[in-house]
């Protein structure tokens, strides 16, 4: 057993436990808790070990199993009537679009040293708000948020979609149904062969089967992008103003999975032009010097 210390106020045990509690009476492996004491913030929860998904792959484990495992848990996840029926915040558009603004106003200081312009942050912005409330109502489901290798564990002793374990979903949002799998196979992090992530989205279709097959292809696109703009603003934002390190070094993968992103999809050109408009060097990322970049960034007063 592990003891999960979250000490109030300044954290809050309580949805981990509620979202765990909901995720293995549907039949999932997250961690089965023990005992908890809500209050005080502490829980001792199931130890899964030390075998994520990370670890393997940096080892030289084979990859289509764990993120076939992956893939169907998504699948028992969002086939279940009850999937979506816990309490949890939603992950709707006005939620998508302030994760949106992160990008004018941290990763654009980050990039310039200098203030976004108002008029061409309130242009990109209307890009993506247009975008959004145009695309069709995609079916929801309970979202993970950060499906992704460093919060999944091979369970080799289970069977199907209880052998990958599931992490780090106190989070848990209300929202689009693509979401988790387009975080599971286009990640920013870590990528996968093309073909086997081409492969295990028809894995997911064909068992999931959408009601909107074409629509949730498209969410799936577009949410990959609105992910690539989130974390290019997020990682600027954790160096600038909470001083973490070692987010930098992401940044040119990020950027080139945005660029090919919005190169890649039609209905994604409009932000690609408001955004070249507002940051015409926003794919040549800042250098992996955080306290460089922080110093840039204050002589300029571009500090939100």
């Amino acid at each position: 057993m592990l003891l999960m210390d979250a000490p109030p106020p300044k954290e809050d045990v309580r949805p981990f436990i509620r979202i765990a509690r909901h995720l293995t009476a549907l039949g999932l492996s997250a961690p089965d808790i023990h005992e908890a004491d809500e209050e005080q913030g502490f829980a001792l929860i199931e130890d899964f070990g030390h075998g994520t998904y990370t670890r393997l792959l940096d080892a030289g484990a084979d990859a289509a199993p764990l993120f076939a495992a992956a893939t169907d848990a998504l699948v028992a996840l969002h086939a279940h009537a009850d999937g979506a029926r816990v309490a949890a915040p939603p992950y709707d558009v006005a939620k998508l679009m302030d994760e949106i603004s992160e990008l004018p106003d941290w990763y654009g200081p980050a990039t310039t040293g200098g203030p976004t312009s108002a008029d061409m942050r309130a242009a990109y912005l209307d890009a993506w708000q247009s975008l959004l409330g145009w695309l069709p109502r995609p079916d929801s489901a309970l979202v993970l948020l950060d499906y992704h290798v460093d919060n999944l564990m091979w369970l080799p002793e289970r069977v199907g979609a209880r052998a990958c374990g599931l992490l780090d979903f106190q989070d848990a949002r209300i929202g689009a149904r693509p979401y988790d799998l387009m975080t599971l196979l286009l990640n920013e992090r870590r990528g996968i062969d093309p073909g086997l992530s081409a492969s295990l989205f028809d894995r997911y279709v064909a068992a999931a089967q959408p009601a909107d097959p074409v629509g949730f292809a498209l969410w799936y696109r577009v949410l990959a992008a609105q992910r690539y703009t989130k974390v290019l603003g997020r990682f600027a934002r954790l160096t600038l103003r909470d001083s973490r390190d070692g987010y930098l070094r992401y940044l040119p993968r990020v950027t080139r999975l945005l660029s090919d992103s919005l190169d890649a999809e039609p209905l994604l050109h409009r932000v690609r032009a408001a955004l070249d408009a507002m940051l015409p060097d926003w794919r040549t990322p800042p250098p992996d010097d955080p306290a460089g970049v922080r110093r840039r960034v204050a002589l300029g007063g571009a500090r939100p």
